[in-house]
């Protein structure tokens, strides 16, 4: 039974992966950002296991892991947390600024330290759900851009760092999705939002579930899902 650590599964894409992980007998250990919110996934996934840890402070995360039990084994790591400010750079704070940065990629980068050997004693996989801003940045999204351009750096970097000890490492870039995080963006661009016109949560959980499965002889780095209407 492979065991998947899941951040960013309590709605959109995370919670379509966990979803489908969790149906077919996997074994999912959920990040939580504090002990309320770890008992809601325990109850929306039972037999789940769960780490807390605020994403927004990553310095303290080692610390919070280190009272928690990990598991011995990691298959997977998969990265899919993440928020979003938009705004010019011109009215963009620095708080606004570190609050994307911590959450989108520092965090990201402290988990994966932390969970390194569990990954490379399973030769597991990381999987940093990244976006379309992670490839090309516009107006507006400076801020939430440079955190995904980091990201796609940190996973390109792990790939050849890691590729020794087994570990595989992706990114998968989906367009807008239908998710409580696309409702935030149409609501802070002042625009209608309508899921029905995006990618549903569950067609990038089937992307990511096809990169995790591939035998281990192969290796998807980089994947770009758009939406399809």
């Amino acid at each position: 039974m492979a065991t998947h650590v899941i951040t960013g599964a309590g709605s959109g894409i995370g919670a379509a992966v966990a979803h489908r992980l969790h149906e077919r007998g996997d074994e999912i250990v959920l990040h939580a950002r504090d002990a309320g919110r770890a008992k809601e996934l325990a109850a929306a996934f039972p037999g789940a296991k769960t780490l807390v840890g605020d994403l927004s402070d990553p310095g303290k995360l080692s610390w919070a892991l280190s009272h928690q039990s990990l598991p011995d084994r990691v298959d997977s790591l998969l990265h899919i947390a993440g928020v979003v400010d938009l705004g010019p750079v011109g009215d963009l704070t620095a708080k606004t600024w570190h609050h994307q940065l911590n959450v989108n990629l520092v965090a990201p980068a402290e988990l994966t330290r932390l969970l390194l050997p569990q990954l490379r004693a399973a030769q597991g996989h990381v999987l940093f759900v990244n976006s379309g801003s992670g490839l090309n940045a516009h107006a507006g999204w400076a801020a939430y851009g440079a955190s995904k351009h980091g990201l796609k750096a940190l996973a390109d970097a792990l790939r050849q760092e890691e590729h020794a000890n087994g570990v595989r490492v992706t990114s998968v870039y989906p367009g807008r999705t239908a998710s409580p995080m696309q409702a935030k963006v149409h609501q802070q661009e002042g625009k209608e939002y309508d899921p029905e016109k995006w990618i549903a949560p569950e067609s990038v959980a089937t992307t990511i579930l096809m990169a995790l499965d591939l035998p281990k002889d192969a290796e998807v780095n980089d994947l770009t899902v758009r939406p399809g209407r």
